[in-house]
């Protein structure tokens, strides 16, 4: 009984992931993010297109491809890395300093026209002032990474 229920789903116009995405094409072109901001981190970019193209990839089942013609494609751009300082003791000591990364990325889809959108993600983590940023930075970077990762992934797929 099971069985013919999930062919007729399958046989339709849309493939639907367990994720809740909905997935009309079969192949998708992530183009490598590039790095726009004024402090510039050399490993952030292939970092963080890394995860988008992961999480992309395994929650879709799409092709990536490297071709003009795919039905997805993705074109990104790093636009701010900052230090912050979120809380502070007194006038003069920070008890929390905050890194800031934004990503402004540029989504076609080519089945679905009214499903491309240009839009900036933006998503920090808090971290100890005593801490230097060169010692948190690779644990941030990989937060904030699966954040906007996820972000991105849902304005292009599951439509929320």
């Amino acid at each position: 009984m099971l069985l013919p229920i999930l062919l007729f789903m399958l046989a339709g116009c849309h493939i639907y992931s367990f994720s809740g995405a909905t997935i009309e094409g079969k192949n998708i072109n992530i183009h490598q993010l590039d790095n726009r901001s004024a402090n510039v981190v050399p490993s952030l970019s292939s970092t963080l297109t890394e995860k988008l193209r992961s999480r992309i990839l395994s929650q879709t089942g799409l092709a990536p491809v490297t071709k003009d013609d795919a039905d997805y494609d993705m074109v990104g751009a790093i636009t701010t890395y900052a230090v912050s300082v979120t809380g502070a003791q007194s006038v003069q000591v920070a008890t929390k300093n905050r890194l800031t990364i934004s990503v402004q990325i540029t989504f076609k889809n080519k089945l679905n026209e009214k499903a491309n959108f240009t839009q900036t993600f933006t998503r920090f983590s808090d971290f100890d002032a005593s801490q230097l940023l060169q010692t948190a930075e690779p644990a941030l970077i990989e937060d904030i990474g699966n954040q906007l990762a996820d972000d991105i992934f849902n304005k292009a797929f599951v439509n929320w």
